[in-house]
């Protein structure tokens, strides 16, 4: 995740996006429960191979936040912007606009020493200057844990003119989270699954306060589904994407679009081959920009939903890229803040 300002001649030209909300400054929500180290996933269900042992499976600067290995570090990329040979072609065909840069950025990114216990920001930089769009973390890693400086970014992307969206980290549920939650959501609660449906769709509305307080609007939330270091997923896959299936339906029920973030390895072994066709955000961690636009290619499809977006990671930046047809449709996907 990351930091900094760009013109704002892309914006002006988009088409007409949502305003940010005019919301105060408020502190965001404190953590749902603060008993995050004793209700951390217990360690014998985590799965046996784990993405910090596989440094080609961990997918982005988040990820590598925590106690992860990671590949070589790629050199730092510059704002021009290019298109790997064969993409080139489908753009030209299309007549669509070049791809765009941007940023995401989160807890990681916040002042030192802020944050839950197991995720401590680290004051990681803003994104480059060249970023038009900037995709904003709502969580502290897990579910039911704020942002501690949300409402700062968002202001930092507000003065600078530029576009925004949200992500949200799903996690498995811990502690009495299951308990609490598993029979008040809209799913029967008869079932296991439903009550794992159930905490999603609660973490999506805890996310949603979030967000809100924060002045943060965005017409698609993108669902982080990767390992989270300390609040893994367990083995039950099935519950795992009953936790996924009901944070999208919080979110759509709320009245937003959603997407995925996520690698097609790392999707696989959380929730398995389950497939919901949402638009995707495809992560290429630590390697560079043209391979982030080769995974705007079907060969790295996630779920079997479109590429909009691929994301790489250079010199303590999470840097982004819009696929082939997304750049002539911005407003789809992000919020305009020079309103």
């Amino acid at each position: 995740m990351s930091r900094r300002p760009p013109g704002r001649g892309l914006v002006g030209a988009l088409a007409a996006a949502a305003l940010l909300a005019a919301a105060g400054c408020q502190a965001p929500l404190e953590p749902e429960s603060r008993r995050t180290a004793s209700e951390a996933a217990d360690p014998t269900s985590s799965p046996t191979s784990s993405p910090t042992s596989t440094p080609t499976s961990v997918p982005t600067g988040r990820a590598s936040a925590g106690p992860t290995a990671a590949p070589p570090r790629a050199g730092r990329q510059q704002g021009e912007v290019t298109v790997p040979e064969g993409l080139r072609e489908s753009v030209e065909a299309g007549r669509q606009q070049p791809p765009v840069l941007g940023g995401d950025v989160g807890w990681p990114q916040c002042p030192t020493g802020m944050g839950i216990p197991q995720r401590r920001t680290l004051g990681l930089p803003m994104p480059l200057p060249e970023a038009r769009f900037v995709v904003l973390g709502l969580t502290n890693g897990p579910g039911f844990t704020p942002n501690p400086c949300l409402a700062d970014q968002v202001g930092w992307v507000r003065e600078r003119g530029l576009l925004a969206a949200a992500y949200v980290v799903l996690s498995t549920p811990v502690g009495d989270q299951l308990a609490r939650y598993g029979d008040a959501g809209p799913f029967d609660g008869g079932s296991r699954l439903d009550g794992y449906a159930n905490v999603g769709y609660a973490q999506a509305a805890y996310a949603r306060q979030v967000m809100r307080r924060a002045g943060l609007r965005s017409p698609v939330v993108w669902l982080d589904v990767e390992p989270v270091p300390d609040f893994d997923w367990g083995p039950d896959l099935a519950a795992n994407a009953a936790v996924v299936r009901g944070a999208a339906r919080g979110w759509t029920d709320a009245g937003h679009r959603v997407g995925v973030y996520s690698t097609a390895a790392l999707w696989d072994r959380v929730v398995g081959d389950l497939e919901l066709g949402l638009p995707e955000w495809r992560a290429a961690g630590e390697t560079s920009q043209a391979e982030a636009v080769r995974r705007c290619g079907r060969g790295s499809a996630i779920q079997g939903g479109p590429a909009v977006m691929a994301q790489w990671v250079a010199s303590g930046r999470d840097l982004d890229i819009t696929c082939p047809g997304t750049s002539s449709r911005m407003a789809l996907w992000f919020d305009d803040t020079t309103g």
